[in-house]
């Protein structure tokens, strides 16, 4: 659905004022794919306009972000390209240039508007139950009241645009068809501001045009613009990009539109995160929030919702976005990162786990996580899993579990004891400490002792790994080593 014959070029524009929201990460994506696709460009420019608010942690957040997820932008920051520079910030007397041309032109005027005069204008509109807006008090100024108010400001004034007083504007979206506005329903919204920074409205139609992009894949809540951009577009004398409006992401209830709070929230009893640094944080694979985030509003199609990247791009085209909400199905996430764990060779889910477990403050080698991996691959849905199911073998400060989880059902503290302690003699003489071995060797003596299986086995898991859930007790203890697993089992004796 390009609809035009030119170079597919789109850009993603973030502004540095926050972390990056998980509804910015699938409209980078979609753009990505969507250039991808066609063997377009990929853009990504930085809107920094809004100095007050600028946070350059912020911006390493998205760009770190988006190379975690796989996106790399053809043209941007740490790239350069042709058409920069990138920063909207290094931009301003491009925007500055085309604002006074509008004027000149007669689509824009000054407004000396103080903040006094807008505050009171807002409170008398708000008293009569009235829209608040601005009245347009400057758009009909004489030459002679425009030079007195020049002078009274110290010639500081804002530039807005002149929107058409009646009419319509019908802009044409890619997904939704022909939307069309009642221009007396419109404002005369400010382009440039006193500071010489240009509004949103301003440097998105600017950049956009000299950019050369073609298509502009945006979320929902900006289509109330669109006829602002329109006209802007009309009075420069410039063609519009095409463009879509990408459907809401609403929460996974389905009822509402998803946070946009800066931490993850409940809902339904579980945490659900929002921003992007809460998936990594979370042990999610790039892999699987891509692909999870992909079937949030669009259709691969044949029912799967497995796929790859490539397999993505291939049949990448906004016929199958669905223009409508969708919800944010957080346990398929979890279901899905679990499918590609299981899925990953065990080298390279070794090498994901390693920081994971440095991380969290263990003594962890690339050599024992290896070691580790068969034994959790199936158990975990989330690279954090693994903490809880297997952060026992790493740890330099082993204590054995209470006693009530060491003594198994019919068996007494003295009985474990001496279970444990033929246990341990016995383990010591094995002639190897395979997991094989162990078994063979354990189940023997639990019937030497008159226990079930269960019950000495029970009661090894405790005393060697303290918990009650955990991978197989044999290779467990193969992993942790002949001496560790012994000592272990001493110290479990004692407590008893």
């Amino acid at each position: 659905m390009t609809e035009q014959n030119v170079p597919v070029r789109v850009r993603f524009a973030p502004s540095p004022t926050g972390p990056l929201h998980i509804g910015g990460v699938r409209t980078a994506l979609f753009n990505w794919l969507f250039a991808r696709h066609h063997g377009g460009t990929f853009i990504l420019r930085i809107e920094d306009t809004d100095q007050k608010r600028y946070d350059p942690d912020a911006l390493r957040l998205i760009t770190d972000g988006l190379r975690w997820l796989g996106i790399d932008w053809d043209e941007g920051p740490e790239v350069g390209g042709d058409y920069g520079p990138y920063f909207q910030s290094e931009r301003t007397t491009l925007y500055q240039h085309w604002a006074n041309w509008l004027v000149e032109q007669g689509h824009a005027y000054r407004c000396y508007c103080t903040e006094e005069r807008l505050s009171a204008l807002r409170q008398q509109q708000l008293a009569a139950k009235q829209d608040p807006g601005y009245d347009r008090h400057c758009r009909h100024l004489t030459p002679e009241e425009r030079a007195r108010l020049h002078e009274e400001t110290g010639g500081r004034y804002v530039i807005r645009f002149k929107m058409p007083l009646e009419g319509t504007t019908t802009v044409h979206d890619l997904l939704r068809g022909d939307i069309t506005f009642d221009n007396r329903q419109l404002q005369d919204l400010v382009l440039l501001k006193s500071d010489g920074f240009p509004t949103y409205h301003l440097a998105n139609v600017v950049d956009d045009h000299l950019m050369a992009i073609s298509h502009i894949l945006r979320a929902e809540e900006w289509i109330s613009t669109a006829p602002v951009h329109k006209n802007l577009y009309d009075a420069f004398g410039w063609p519009m990009p095409l463009i879509a409006h990408l459907p809401v992401i609403l929460n996974p209830s389905g009822k509402g539109k998803l946070s946009k709070r800066s931490v993850a929230f409940a809902e339904g009893g579980r945490k659900v995160p929002v921003l992007l640094h809460e998936f990594v944080e979370g042990g999610y694979l790039p892999e699987a929030v891509v692909n999870f985030l992909t079937n949030v509003g669009w259709s691969f199609g044949d029912d799967r919702e497995v796929f790859t990247v490539q397999e993505t791009i291939e049949r990448f085209d906004l016929a199958r976005v669905n223009p409508a909400g969708s919800a944010f199905p957080i346990e398929k996430l979890d279901w899905l990162n679990g499918v590609y764990i299981r899925a990953m060779d065990d080298d390279e889910l070794a090498r994901r786990l390693l920081p994971v477990f440095i991380g969290a403050g263990y003594a962890a080698d690339l050599e024992r996580v290896r070691r580790v991996v068969p034994l959790i691959k199936v158990r975990i849905k989330t690279l954090n899993d693994a903490l809880d199911m297997a952060g026992f073998i790493f740890t330099d400060s082993f204590a054995p579990p209470p006693a009530d989880q060491i003594i198994q059902k019919g068996m007494d503290a003295p009985r474990t004891q001496a279970a444990l302690q033929a246990a341990a003699d016995a383990l010591d003489a094995l002639p190897d400490f395979g997991a094989a071995t162990q078994e063979a060797a354990m189940r023997a003596l639990a019937k030497q002792l008159g226990l079930k299986a269960g019950q000495l086995f029970g009661a090894l898991r405790a005393a060697t790994t303290g918990q009650q859930v955990s991978p197989p007790l044999f290779e467990t203890m193969e992993v942790l080593g002949r001496e560790e697993s012994l000592q272990r089992i001493r110290q479990a004796i004692a407590s008893l």
